[in-house]
């Protein structure tokens, strides 16, 4: 059984990792360097950069902070935000990402995905699809969640991987930093439906929200409020999760 991975999550505007709820109401969190050099530190198997404030400003990932945030860490490195083309994607990636994610754009234009994944592998290529729930329908959100799209969310992640996507960052954003836990529902549909992995993000608030993601069929758990502000370490993760027989690195 492949290894589960515990990723921590930089959303980054203005120059500082925020968090907030339902992609609203941001509240600082620090330096993104400083953060990611102690998830780094703690034993994160991977982390997400994501430049929030890119596609909503219009504007490409700040490659100057991606830049110094990978040369702070040695784990593989997801940027987002703001690309748009293979060019602002392998520009990216000279800055020290490891993997490129794509929402808004793969939306607006879903030939970039094959053009990406020919370009730099299937394995490079992450679709981030942020979803909320509306009239008993899964709608797919760009724009940084504040415009609603024709897609439902499974659907369009079949769509994704026939693309070529290698892995699905899938964000509730009705569950966004609520600390509820995730739509488990919602992973569960996407897990069944794809062969590529399924990293399930927004709400986790207790240990045992990852361990209910990865029950869903996650092959990844990303959070931020849980280890940002209360307290929760990555060790004390992994532990937890050993524990109850999920296969995470020691």
């Amino acid at each position: 059984m492949l290894a589960r991975r515990i990723i921590p999550c930089l959303d980054v505007a203005g120059g500082r990792v925020v968090k907030g709820v339902h992609f609203a109401a941001l509240r600082d969190a620090g330096d993104p360097v400083e953060q990611a050099a102690r998830y780094d530190a703690e034993g994160a198997d991977e982390l997400v950069f994501l430049d929030i404030s890119a596609s909503p400003e219009a504007r490409r990932t700040t490659l100057e902070m991606v830049g110094r945030v990978a040369e702070a860490i040695f784990v593989p490195f997801t940027v987002g935000g703001g690309i748009r083309a293979v060019a602002d994607a392998g520009a990216a990636l000279r800055a020290g990402a490891d993997k490129i994610a794509v929402n808004t754009a793969a939306v607006r234009d879903p030939d970039l995905v094959p053009r990406l994944a020919e370009s730099f592998g299937s394995q490079c290529v992450v679709a981030a699809v942020d979803v909320k729930r509306s009239d008993g329908r899964s709608t797919v959100m760009v724009n940084g969640g504040r415009e609603a799209t024709p897609l439902e969310a499974v659907e369009w992640i079949r769509r994704l991987e026939a693309l070529g996507a290698g892995e699905i960052l899938l964000t509730s954003m009705d569950r966004d930093g609520t600390g509820e836990g995730y739509d488990l529902p919602l992973v569960r549909a996407a897990s069944a439906a794809v062969g590529i992995p399924v990293i399930a993000s927004g709400g986790a608030g207790r240990l045992e929200h990852l361990a209910e993601a990865f029950e869903a069929g996650a092959h990844g758990v990303l959070a931020a409020t849980i280890f940002h502000y209360q307290g929760s370490s990555l060790p004390e993760a992994r532990a937890f999760l050993r524990a109850r027989g999920y296969p995470v690195r020691p």
